[in-house]
């Protein structure tokens, strides 16, 4: 298993200055999970950033706490500032390693599709996760999907179509489609659809029209 490390320091929800330290650099956590008690943390906001590019919310994370002990962790949630975009709370839960979990992988999508770029048509993405369940050991960090394979309008990519490692279990539908290629649209299609916008609009102001010349009714 790919290991991912992170340092972190005990806090004092009472003594420590919640905006003094996030301007030195840290971010307030809370370590919790498992039956033990909870935890609140400091993390380093650049050390952090790098072990969430690296882990994202899908990898099993070494929580150093002060003491020296090493708990296995994911980063189960996280608020962000909503101007400058930067971490502001971090909630980790422990896992046992032996225990199984239920999550989301996350797609990334690779490649070009020839249908698209050959034959001029639209992607079409349905899904940008999977949950699945597994060992926490065993957790994928993404599942990734090529898209060279949409040769045709025809053609479909579906989970069931999906490289899955050796102790992960997917619990979404295998036939459930992920992306295909939309045909674009013939000029006929697209001089109809402009039809049908015109008279749309055409109608909505006619409403407004005979609304606006329409007397108002005597009230008694």
């Amino acid at each position: 298993m790919k290991s991912v490390n992170l340092k972190a320091d005990l806090r004092d929800v009472v003594k420590d200055n919640l905006s003094k330290s996030r301007i030195e650099g840290k971010i307030p956590a809370v370590l919790y999970g498992q039956g033990m008690d909870n935890k609140n943390v400091w993390v380093n906001s650049l050390q952090f950033g790098k072990v969430f590019d690296e882990a994202g919310e899908n990898t099993v994370v070494k929580l150093e706490v002060e003491s020296g002990e090493k708990e296995n962790v994911l980063i189960y949630d996280y608020q962000l500032d909503a101007l400058s975009g930067r971490f502001t709370h971090i909630d980790f839960l422990r896992v046992n390693m032996k225990e199984e979990v239920e999550t989301e992988i996350p797609l990334t999508f690779i490649g070009e599709a020839p249908a698209v770029k050959e034959k001029g048509g639209t992607l079409v993405k349905a899904l940008d996760e999977v949950e699945v369940r597994c060992l926490p050991g065993n957790m994928p960090h993404e599942f990734s999907v090529d898209l060279s394979k949409l040769v045709e309008f025809e053609d479909k990519i579906t989970i069931g179509d999906l490289v899955i490692p050796e102790g992960v279990e997917i619990l979404d539908n295998p036939e459930t489609m992920i992306a295909s290629v939309a045909e674009p649209r013939s000029e006929e299609e697209l001089a109809e659809l402009n039809e049908k916008v015109e008279e749309d609009v055409s109608q909505v102001a006619g409403a407004k029209d005979k609304t606006a010349t329409e007397p108002a009714e005597d009230k008694k």
